[in-house]
């Protein structure tokens, strides 16, 4: 039975410190994540930006099944951060809003999930 436990203890530590070890994740605790990221429309949005390049907020929108308004703001976080760009023009006289990940928010992305991936093994050796 002791040896059961300092097994659990030792593989515990050993998670904690592979967690810990995760590039991307700074000062974030083992099982901490990006929160900035981790809520779901933003990690709709920047998932969405790394595998398509540049997306339309119309696009976006019905990508992600949000509103306006519920986008705008998650989209202004993500751009104040400078995890997103935003640019905007017109096309036959019609507002254009068109978003693209920044390279600190495909580092930041590459980072949440080499993390996400960390708990998962951890999680399935554990």
């Amino acid at each position: 039975m002791a040896e059961r436990s300092a097994a659990r203890k030792r593989t515990a530590e050993d998670s904690d410190s592979a967690l810990g070890a995760v590039a991307g994740t700074g000062d974030l605790g083992p099982l901490e994540l990006d929160r900035l990221i981790h809520e779901r429309v933003r990690l709709g949005i920047v998932s969405t930006l790394a595998v398509n390049g540049s997306v339309t907020f119309t696009d976006l929108k019905g990508l992600l099944n949000t509103t306006d308004g519920n986008l705008s703001a998650h989209a202004r976080k993500l751009e104040e951060a400078g995890y997103i760009a935003c640019s905007k023009s017109f096309e036959r006289r019609v507002p254009k809003t068109e978003y693209a990940l920044t390279p600190v928010g495909r580092r930041e992305l590459q980072g949440y999930l080499d993390h996400m991936e960390a708990i998962i093994r951890a999680t399935r050796e554990g």
